[in-house]
């Protein structure tokens, strides 16, 4: 029969150099990405409030002239603006889940040098 820690032990595993170098090398990935999702969220952000501010103009246009023409160039740029803030939404969210693996790994690697 072997031994199992009792609850509200904590066992501390010691990495090998290879674990460690895993760790090491996963961490240099996810700040790489980390970087891109960055820049990505900038970019998007000036395209955000480009595309939400001419949605928005258009709006005004169509509700002034009333015309079938106006209307369609608002639903379109709504679209657009929509669709914008939606995939702001989800780069803001894989950078938290991006920094929240970060932070994990970091975990991981200070554990196994104690």
């Amino acid at each position: 029969m072997g031994s199992s820690p009792t609850s509200g032990t904590q066992v501390i595993h010691t990495l090998t150099p290879m674990g460690q170098r895993l760790l090491q090398r996963k961490l240099a990935q996810a700040s790489g990405r980390l970087r891109e999702l960055r820049e990505e969220l900038r970019v998007v952000e000036d395209q955000k409030s480009q595309l939400v501010d001419e949605a928005d103009e258009l709006s005004l246009r169509a509700l002034v002239s009333e015309t079938p023409a106006a209307d369609y160039e608002y639903r379109q740029a709504k679209k657009h603006a929509d669709a914008i803030v939606r995939h702001h939404a989800s780069v803001v969210a894989e950078i938290a889940e991006l920094e929240n693996r970060i932070n994990e790994l970091l975990d991981r690697m200070k554990e196994s040098r104690s």
